[in-house]
């Protein structure tokens, strides 16, 4: 397959020229540095612009990605998923409007609401009591919202969550569509999902995916893909949010992680799907009915999330997250046999089939009340004091512990006695928790 970037590169760097730009290290000096850092160029017309006309072989790199992923066009991002959440809902709902957002939404959500002065409109998803986490948002509750509040023409969601919950993006769309709104996806933890036959992506108008979080690609590389939106507004949008300096070493990582996923990588991910399947088979696993989940993300149940963590990081296995009734692990092409077996055998040894599958989060209480908006919260006045003096504070920032992965509290809003109740019911504020409170 070809690799477009990854091969301009390596034919300027073969010709060892002589560097006297951008970056300081002129292909030269790397210590501490990838070894393929020859291949680290600035700007220098062969080597393309990521924010420039196109035409290029970062573009016909992008390219292929949207072809792969059955998009119109495809941005490649150096800044993370939060540089393409802040591209996308620039992008769609512009300055001064009103967002459908999904109340789960990363805290680069929360800041864009704030760079783009943005009027939310929250996504509420159910509690999945017996699992102990919130659920998929449901088409209807979009519909619902849509119906309300007619002026909102931008509906922003995250699939998978964290602990791998996947929405009907299909059926959101119809909906979005048919009120005339457009549907953005956070799906951050989905970069892998298309090369295991999903599809819901392609039904959104635009979708942010992080490479580096499940596929072999390097830290902050991913990508912005769009339906009806030309490659020119979105490298004019993306230059907004992105720096001027995009390395290079991320964009050709995108490449070559594209080629490996079109051959070796995706086998080597079915295999993962089928020893996840078998981890969920024989511990305590999140499997609720009717709702479809990452194959590959493991979210195991247990009476004490953080205890359990530990005990695997002693034993050096580190998950990528715990709270206080799962321990989430991200399970990828780069796990084989041999790395999932001695999962598998440390989990036996601790004993996590007996930990129980009662989880002991309760649903999270009622939202706050909005007295501030996100932007006047983001650039008020604040300090730091303690989170149990925080009642009838305003909030400067978010406060989402987990689970449910969902803001108790998010910016602008006032703290309640039920919620400062509800944190330490799940075990986040423990006496010394601080929080960022607006100075009134």
């Amino acid at each position: 397959m070809p690799t477009p970037l990854y091969d301009c590169l390596n034919a300027v760097a073969k010709q060892a020229p002589l560097r006297f730009d951008m970056p300081g290290h002129h292909g030269v000096l790397s210590p501490g540095l990838p070894g393929e850092i020859a291949l680290d160029f600035t700007e220098t017309g062969r080597t393309g612009d990521l924010f420039g006309a196109g035409g290029d072989a970062i573009e016909e790199a992008e390219r292929l990605w949207a072809r792969r992923f059955g998009f119109d066009a495809c941005l490649f991002l150096t800044g993370g998923s939060t540089q393409g959440v802040h591209t996308g809902l620039a992008l769609l709902a512009g300055a001064g409007g009103a967002v459908a957002l999904d109340r789960g939404s990363h805290r680069s959500a929360y800041h864009a609401l704030a760079l783009l002065d943005l009027t939310p409109h929250y996504l509420l998803r159910p509690w999945l009591e017996g699992e102990g986490i919130t659920g998929p948002i449901a088409p209807q509750s979009v519909a619902e919202t849509l119906k309300k509040h007619p002026e909102i023409k931008t509906v922003c969601l995250t699939s998978p969550t964290y602990y791998g919950v996947l929405a009907d993006l299909p059926a959101i769309a119809r909906v979005c569509h048919d009120h005339g709104a457009k549907l953005m996806v956070d799906g951050a933890h989905g970069a892998h999902l298309p090369f295991l036959g999903y599809e819901g992506y392609r039904a959104a108008d635009l979708v942010v995916l992080s490479a580096h979080k499940t596929l072999p690609a390097l830290g902050q590389s991913a990508l912005l893909l769009a339906n009806g939106l030309s490659m020119d507004e979105l490298r004019r949008m993306g230059s907004v949010y992105g720096s001027s300096s995009p390395s290079y070493l991320l964009m050709a990582g995108l490449d070559l992680a594209r080629d490996y996923m079109e051959g070796e990588g995706t086998a080597r991910y079915q295999r993962t799907a089928r020893l996840a399947a078998r981890l969920r088979a024989r511990f305590p696993a999140l499997g609720p009915e009717g709702v479809e989940l990452d194959p590959t993300r493991l979210t195991l149940r247990c009476q004490n999330g953080f205890a359990l963590a530990e005990r695997l990081r002693q034993r050096s296995i580190f998950p990528e997250m715990a709270d206080v009734g799962h321990v989430v692990l991200i399970l990828t092409c780069a796990d084989g046999e041999e790395r999932i077996a001695r999962l598998e055998q440390a989990l036996a040894e601790l004993g996590a089939e007996e930990q129980g599958t009662a989880c002991p989060c309760p649903p999270p209480p009622e939202l706050p009340e909005q007295v501030m908006t996100a932007r006047q919260a983001l650039f008020a006045p604040r300090e730091t004091i303690l989170l149990e003096r925080g009642e009838g504070r305003i909030s400067a920032g978010q406060i989402a512990p987990y689970p449910p992965g969902v803001p108790v509290v998010a910016p602008g809003e006032r703290l309640e006695k039920k919620h400062l109740v509800y944190l330490k019911e799940i075990g986040y504020n423990k006496g010394d928790t601080t929080m960022e409170a607006v100075t009134i």
